[in-house]
């Protein structure tokens, strides 16, 4: 799960078709950071958007996230109204699930939005991996 750090005061100061071209930037970096056809992106809501990386394993995953991290650095987009940067950057939350009669799609989305959430706890403008003491 991906999601513009302050991207409400981004809208807010710079207008709606400055937000929707910095969406669709930001949806192109994540998007040309996947390596794999199987690898999908898509947008979630508002700001945020999910991947689904089937078959891959946490290093793996770390690896998918940064490269996602630093090609939105890379746009260097300004961010006037970021409390954390001076330019766009998001934060990331990394989940995951193994497949089989147990595992439940929901679950998952919950548990890379709660690391996403921890990511931005943190400070933003960086990763973290889903752990059940996220859940306590």
């Amino acid at each position: 799960m991906a999601d513009i750090d302050h991207f409400k005061a981004y809208n807010d100061r710079l207008g709606h078709i400055a937000g929707d071209h910095c969406l669709k930037q930001v949806a192109w970096a994540l998007s040309a950071a996947l390596m794999r056809h199987v690898d999908t992106l898509a947008r979630y809501g508002g700001e945020e958007f999910a991947a689904i990386l089937p078959e891959t394993d946490e290093s793996g995953a770390v690896a998918v996230v940064t490269r996602m991290r630093n090609a939105v650095k890379a746009l260097n987009i300004a961010h006037p109204a970021s409390e954390t940067e001076s330019h766009v950057t998001v934060s990331l939350g990394v989940a995951a699930m193994i497949p089989g009669p147990d595992a439940h799609t929901l679950q998952l989305i919950e548990n890379a939005d709660a690391a996403m959430y921890r990511a931005k706890q943190l400070g933003r403008d960086r990763y973290a991996l889903y752990s059940q003491t996220l859940r306590n």
